[in-house]
This record gives structure tokens, sequence and C-alpha cells, in this order.
């Protein structure tokens, strides 16, 4: 039998662009599931809805993938669209049949020769504009909207569709229209076809390598409806899973992965919004079953990643065991996380930094990315930002979004550890976005993580506090132990900034130490030196110095003079009286050869408490003046109030912070909420122009409070008008 053929959205690659379409949802529903409602609704405001009534507990936890068939998303309002066609003349239905299928699963622009070829009178089209269902264009026929086109193509009969596609096939011989010619020869089959499997598998081929992965997901869906042989076919439903995946369609992703007994495409899905280590072991089973190197290659760098998000790094040495039986060589960072797990820091460092170097244009996404984690892990925070970007950019140009989401993932330490939080807050905002309409709800929680991140050092702890919460509930839940333990870090650093030095001390105490989610060797080195400060302020040093010891000897391997300069920066804080100058200084020196400017500032002031209670007032004043201007310009209000502490300290005049610029201040997502607020908006009605949920609202206006120094909508009001005139 013949899977019926069902018009999926025009546009698989990207979220549709919407505007109030929102408006009917639960505000209590997930944001990532909001998201990919609105996604598969087409963005059409009463089909969202209606789906959001019908979903089940699990759905509606994200744990079950959505509907992706139009009749089991939005039936009753199909069956009134359809009821609209119905009413329709005859000949006006057969048009609108054809310019549909030519829709369908991509424009491809043949309706107008489909026309001529069958001497169609195309004037029955005026009655579709009569009833507003559909007009006519100079390359064919716009409907209304998606649920027309669908309803338009579904009120026809079998029979009938298949017609439509065996003509449109017959006029599509153009250069470059083999793979749509195929499609609709596919899809006018009476039956299965192993001659015609082929012929689509080979146009799915052509597709995914020129970067149509939505193309070549359909192409090759067909492709396994249509093959006889039941192993062939298992093998297509999970290569077409795999590309649904790439193209951001994750809940067909998921429907398609369930019916495969390959374990590759269920680890893919896991890894990226199921559980880690579950992840991590289907990956690694499906490594061990693949009989091609560079496939095993490439499942064993996505095992890699599950062992990073888990971390867990054990788990590496498994991939690295793998890739020695199977005769591959380990694939990018594997080798030197392996390495710095077993303590042999100066191994790590060479593998690392040749894997770090592989950061060149036009390169495969996965690998890049692999570049940028090895860039962090080694402190070279610019090769990262390098690395990760140009990540994106490939993932982008290979029509795989979920890739360019992760990439940003990464890129989100570069830009955290040079102190550019508010571009680095705007870029994790966009890529968050990203993250749920692609179905990646790990990814997300990371992405929720470093925001949390950004808001530490910003000091808007509510957004702080509450991103933190999200993040570590999503991240327990699903055996997510980097970004939990980054949002630990984040709630630490808020403790530290605010001056609860217990509190930051213990938190900072278990992920400077070992195990899963607190080993991680990116943890232990964003940990350390705040712990260190955290203990040095209680008087509880004895575990700090045993974590100073261990990251000491990693700075000293990787020779990263940031690493180096925060060593020598906790030498200072573990050093009695005038024996700490000399290690500050040496860590300034340090931190002029590297890229932690915000570090380098947060070093002037530990520096200058020490010079000031040692009564060196002149050099104290200076080094506090030089870390004000940092901590104002990277818009850090926690650690500028400890600047001006110090300088009050010292009998110094305190200048007042600079004059607040919103446009300066606030990321462009912020700006654009505080002058929608400044307008009057409720916050729900901003939620429905911006297509987020009321609690972002909620989070952005505080962040925007907190950024500015107000506290009302009357002061927002106020100062927005200054800025403007």
């Amino acid at each position: 039998m013949v899977t019926p053929v069902n018009p999926p959205p025009l546009d698989r690659t990207s979220p549709p662009q919407l505007t109030d379409a929102g408006r009917r949802l639960d505000p209590a529903l997930p944001e990532g599931v909001r998201s990919r409602v609105l996604r598969v609704a087409h963005g059409d405001p009463q089909a969202a809805a209606e789906l959001a009534a019908r979903l089940t507990e699990r759905q509606t936890a994200g744990l079950d993938p959505l509907p992706t068939e139009p009749a089991d998303v939005a039936p009753e309002l199909l069956r009134a669209h359809r009821g609209e066609i119905r009413a329709l003349p005859d000949a006006t239905r057969l048009l609108l049949l054809l310019a549909a299928a030519d829709q369908y699963p991509l424009a491809t622009h043949a309706f107008p020769r489909a026309v001529a070829a069958a001497r169609l009178d195309i004037r029955p089209l005026e009655a579709a504009e009569a009833a507003g269902v559909a007009h006519a264009t100079v390359g064919g026929v716009a409907f209304r909207d998606a649920w027309t086109r669908i309803a338009a193509y579904e009120t026809a009969s079998p029979a009938d569709r298949r017609d439509a596609h065996r003509l449109l096939a017959r006029v599509l011989s153009g250069a470059g229209e083999t793979s749509h010619r195929s499609w609709h020869r596919g899809a006018g089959s009476l039956g299965p076809s192993g001659r015609l499997a082929a012929e689509l598998r080979t146009a799915a081929e052509h597709s995914r390598a020129a970067g149509r992965l939505a193309l070549a997901g359909a192409l090759t869906e067909r492709a396994a409806a249509l093959c006889p042989e039941p192993a062939e076919q298992d093998r297509l439903v999970a290569r077409a899973a795999a590309d649904a995946w790439s193209s951001g369609d994750a809940d067909r992703a998921r429907r398609l992965a369930a019916r495969t007994d390959d374990p590759a495409p269920s680890g893919i899905l896991a890894l990226r919004a199921g559980n880690a280590p579950e992840a991590f072991d289907a990956l690694l089973a499906a490594a061990v079953r693949r009989p091609r190197a560079e496939d095993a290659t490439e499942l064993l760098a996505l095992a890699t990643e599950a062992a990073v998000y888990t971390g867990d790094l054990r788990r590496c040495r498994e991939a690295f065991v793998a890739a020695h039986w199977l005769g591959v060589a380990p694939p990018g960072a594997l080798a030197g996380l392996c390495a710095a797990v077993e303590g042999r820091y100066e191994d790590a460092r060479a593998v690392l930094k040749a894997a770090a170097g592989r950061c060149g244009p036009g390169g495969d996404p996965t690998l890049l990315i692999h570049s940028g984690i090895a860039a962090l892990m080694l402190g070279d925070h610019t090769r990262a930002a390098t690395a990760t970007l140009r990540a994106a950019a490939s993932a982008r140009a290979r029509g795989t979004p979920v890739t360019a989401v992760q990439a940003m993932e990464f890129r989100a330490y570069a830009d955290f550890w040079t102190g550019r939080t508010r571009a680095a807050e705007a870029a994790a905002q966009d890529a968050l976005a990203q993250a749920y309409a692609t179905g990646q709800d790990n990814g997300a929680c990371h992405l929720l993580a470093a925001l949390a991140m950004f808001a530490a050092v910003t000091g808007d702890e509510d957004a702080c506090r509450e991103r933190a919460a999200d993040a570590r509930a999503h991240a327990l839940a699903r055996g997510l132990g980097l970004p939990a333990a980054l949002a630990q870090w984040a709630l630490a650093f808020l403790d530290l900034g605010s001056g609860r030095y217990p509190a930051a001390a213990a938190r900072l105490r278990a992920l400077a130490g070992f195990g899963p989610g607190h080993g991680h060797r990116a943890i232990r080195h964003l940990a350390t030196p705040h712990y260190v400060e955290a203990a040095a302020r209680t008087g509880d040093t004895r575990v700090a110095r045993a974590a100073h010891a261990d990251y000491q000897r990693w700075a000293s391997a990787v020779r990263s003079p940031d690493e180096l300069a925060l060593g020598a920066r906790c030498q200072a804080l573990l050093a009695p009286g005038a024996e700490a100058v000399e290690h500050y200084r040496t860590a300034l020196d340090l931190h002029a050869r590297g890229t932690r400017d915000f570090e380098r500032a947060r070093t002037e002031l530990l520096f200058a408490g020490t010079l000031r209670r040692l009564r060196h007032r002149t050099e104290a004043r200076d080094r506090l003046h030089s870390a004000l201007e940092a901590f104002e310009s990277f818009g850090a209000p926690h650690c500028a109030t400890q600047a001006r502490a110090e300088l009050r300290a010292l009998g110094t005049p305190v200048p007042a912070p600079a004059a607040t610029d919103p446009a300066a201040v606030l990321t462009a997502q912020q700006l654009m909420v505080a002058r929608m607020a400044a307008d009057g908006a409720t916050n729900r009605e901003i939620a429905d122009r911006l297509a987020l949920s009321p609690r972002t609202i909620d989070h952005h206006l505080r962040g925007v409070f907190a950024r500015l120094g107000i506290r009302s909508r009357i002061e927002l009001v106020r100062l927005l008008a200054r800025g403007d005139g």
C-alpha cells in the first residue's frame, strides 16, 4: 500500500514568522513545546490552539513528538477548509489541486508549464479568488494560507492526486529539476517499486549534497514507502529521520526514528532532546554496527558530545577504546579529553592543540565545533570564537540549522570568557529561540545555563535565579551534567559578587571537584579561581589549596596566558600579606598577553584590596579606577559596586555611575521589549507580538530594569523619552 501523501510545511528549515499566533496558547505550556506547536500548525492561531488542546500529558511535557500529519494536527480546521474547497466548481478544484501539488514539499514552479501541457483553462481560478481562498499570480497560485493549500490537496481523490503529480513530473525536464521530477514520479506511483525507490534515493543524495535537506528528507521518506525490501526500507527510514532532524523538523524526525531498528537516529535525537547518557550508549552501539569507517567516526564524534553534555568525561574513554577497536582515528577532541580526564595534561595539550588547529573556513560543522571545544579547553578563546562562528556559517550553508544552534552554544563560552556579555546574551537569546523551534530541548537547556551566567555577571539576580532553576530542572531530569554545573556556577558567582562568600564557597567547592557534572574540565576551569577567592574570604583554604594545585598543573601544561594569570591570582589570594603583591603583578603581566579582560579587571580589584591593606594607597587607587572603568564597560554592576566600596575605604571621592544610555546597555531584544512596554503594551501583548511567552517577557523587563537602574515603567518611559530626544 502506498503511504498517503500529505503536504508538510512549505519550508521545514525555519520557524514561521509569527505575530499573534500564540495568543490562544496556554501560557503554562513549556516554551519548547509552544514553539513546536506553532511550527507544525504553520503559524495559524486556530490550528495551534486546536492542537494544544489535544496534546497528551507526555506531549505537553515534551517527552513525545507532536503529530505531523495535517489531519492529526487540526482536524476541525482542516474540515472547515475542505468544506470551502468542495463548494468550488470542479474545474477550480482541479487547478487548485495542481497548484497545491506543485508546492509540495518545496515549490517546483511547474504549475504554468503543467497548465500549458494539459491545455487547461485557468479562468476557473476566478471562482477561488471570489471565494477568498486563492488567487492567480504570474508564477502560479497563491493560497490564502498553508491550511487552505493542504485542504485543496487533500480534498481531491487519491487518483486525481497521482494524476497531478504525473503531469508535473512530465514537465519538469530542465537543468536542476531532476530531484523535483523524481519526487513527483514517486508521489504519482501506484505501489511499491524498487526502480522508483532507487531513483528517489539517488535524487535525495544529490539534494543532500546541495544542502537541501528538507527536500532530501522528503525524497528519502518517499523512497522508503516505495521500497519493497524491508532491510533497505529500514535504512531509508533512518536516513529520512536524520535528514528531517538536520533540517530542523524535530517532530517528523522523532516519529520516523521510532519506525527503525537503527539506534543511530534515536541516539542523535536523545543527544539533543532526550537523556544524554542513553544517547551516548545508543551512539556508541550504532558506531560499532557501522561498516563504513567515516560513518563510525561521525557517530563517535556525536558520542563524544554526549559525554561532554553529561559531564561524565570518563565515558570518553569508552569511545576512545571503541575507536581503537574499530580501527578509526579518534574524532575531534576525543583523545585530548581522555588524556585530560586521566590527568595526562601534557598529552592532552598536544592532542587538543592539533584538534583546535582544524578550524579553517568551509569545513565540516561538527568537526569545527570539536575544534572550538578543544580551543576552549586550551584557553584559546580567539580560536574558539573563530571555530564556532565558522561552524555556524558552514551549518547554515549546508542546510543544517540544528548544528548552527549547537555551534552558538559553544560560542557563548568564548564571548563569556572575554567579557562580551551584551553581544553574547543577544546571540544566545536568538540561538535559544532557534533551539526551541527545532526541538533541541537539551541545547535550549545549555543556552539557558549560559544566559544565567550572563545574568550573574550583569547583576540581574532574578533572571539569573530563574534561568538557573529552569536549566537545572531540565538538566537533572535528562542527565545533563554540563548545563547543571553551569547553572550552579552562575548562582555561585551571584553569591560571590553580592558578598555571600560562605554560600559561594559551598557551591564552588563541589564544582571544582570530581564526578559527573563536576569533574568536567571546563567547569573546573570556570569554578576553581572563584572558589579560591571565596575560600580565601572565608578563611577555609585547605580544600582550595588542593584545587589550585591541580589547576596550576593544568595551566602550566596548556601554557595559556589567561589560565596562568588566574593561577597566579589564586597564589596571591592564598599567600600571606606582602607575599601576595608579586603574585598579583605576575598575574597582571600574564593577563596583558591574554584575552579575558573581565578577569583582568577582577584581578585588579582584588590586587587593589591587598594594596589598600598594605597602605599602598596611590597604586590601589589607580588599580581601582582601571577596574571600575572596565566593569562599567562590561555592564557588571556588582563588581563595579565592589570597586566603589574599595575607593570609599581609601577615602577617595567615588565617581557617580555613568549616565545610562538604553541603547548602549541593553541587548537588541531587551531594547525592543523596553520600547513596547514604554508605549503601554502589557507583557502578554508584547509576548504575542514577539511570539514569546509572557514569562520570557517578564525576564526581559526585569533585566531592563536592572541594567538601567530603575524600578518602574514610569521611569522607563521617562528614560526612553530622554534618549529619543
